[in-house]
């Protein structure tokens, strides 16, 4: 029973801590704050999605935020006015056309049909490993836009959704991003994940006992993919109006600035730092509105974090997490013991193929 505790100190300790930082900002009475949480946790999911596949296979994915553009438009397909989507989607099946579905279907779809992109497009990727597999990822997030922008008969091209109900709140998405951080761990510590792990330390070795390499990569790949996606399908019943325009670059740097801030090689890492650059990002919007008392010049939050990236990059590459999982009473062993790998994108330690 001790050890069974001891192995998942660390999930309870982000849960606590997520439902902690709802419950503080509930407390303040303050929407502005309650909103800004809602974002935070949303992107929390999404990093965690991220850690799932970057962190256990060592291979940089730029590709995860089409993934979760792909949820986003599957949740407004089933929760949107069936008035606006007779007129405007035309091209989608008569059962979305003309119907409105509850928020639990909605995020069944939000999860379910970016696992099966990821799944089709994962047969072929993770046969590629290190820089080749990055751009690979890339291309994805490429390809996805430019269909979700042009397809408008389906997704109302760089037009608006409309009529979505907004349903999500802090505590709908601290529970989605705590049953991320649930998810993520159960994967890192379950055979698939050592598997994983091993192959990304070391290929060869890892492939000379018997690891399927593609398969494990494949698993972990449609994993951080629905996991993504249910970010997704909570961002658009967040917002309630959907464009495909904020899937694309910004949201890919930085949801990984946050997984590099954090550190890429643990869960916490992930958790810790989505919160830190979110706690960064706001303090310098209050600056550049000049309501602390000093007005920066606009772009300064873009500046903040890249010098903060910097920063982390040059003197704690492991990132804030220090490359460990937070535990009570003494500190865990290091989470990676990563031997001389060639560097792929950011840092990350991967294997050529």
């Amino acid at each position: 029973m001790r050890d069974l505790v001891s192995r998942h100190q660390t999930p309870a300790i982000l849960v606590a801590a997520v439902v902690a930082l709802v419950l503080l900002g509930v407390l303040t009475g303050n929407e502005t704050i309650e909103v800004t949480l809602t974002e935070m946790f949303i992107r929390l999911i999404v990093v965690v999605g991220l850690s799932v596949f970057i962190g256990n296979s060592g291979i940089i994915s730029f590709g995860h935020v089409g993934f979760m553009c792909i949820g986003a438009y599957a949740a407004a397909w089933a929760t949107a006015e069936p008035s606006f989507k007779q007129i405007m989607l035309s091209g989608l099946p008569v059962l979305l056309q003309e119907n409105q579905y509850p928020f639990a279907l909605a995020m069944v779809g939000a999860v379910v049909l970016p696992a099966f992109v990821a799944f089709l497009l994962g047969l072929a990727l993770m046969r590629l490993s290190g820089t080749a597999a990055s751009i690979a990822t890339f291309a994805v997030l490429m390809i996805v836009n430019s269909v979700y922008s042009n397809w408008d008969s389906v997704t109302a091209g760089v037009s608006s959704i409309i009529g979505i109900p907004t349903v999500v709140g802090p505590w709908t998405a601290a529970l989605f991003a705590c049953a991320a951080v649930v998810v993520a761990h159960l994967f890192q510590v379950s055979r698939f994940g050592l598997m994983l792990r091993a192959s990304r330390d070391d290929e060869v070795a890892s492939r000379a006992s018997a690891v399927d390499v593609k398969r494990v990569r494949l698993l972990s790949f449609v994993l951080s993919a629905a996991i993504a996606g249910a970010g997704g399908g909570l961002y658009a019943q967040f917002l309630g109006i959907l464009t495909v325009d904020p899937f694309y670059l910004g949201l890919s740097f930085i949801t990984l600035a946050m997984l590099v801030v954090g550190g890429m090689s643990t869960l916490s890492g992930a958790v810790m730092g989505v919160v830190a650059v979110t706690a960064i990002t706001e303090v310098l919007r209050l600056f550049e509105r000049g309501s602390l008392g000093v007005s920066l010049p606009s772009g300064s939050q873009e500046i903040g974090l890249g010098i903060v990236m910097a920063l982390i990059l040059v003197f704690r590459p492991d990132g804030l997490s220090g490359g460990r999982e937070v535990r009570f009473g003494r500190r865990s062993r290091k989470a990676v013991a990563t031997p001389a790998a060639p560097a792929g994108p950011l840092g990350a330690k991967s294997q050529a193929a």
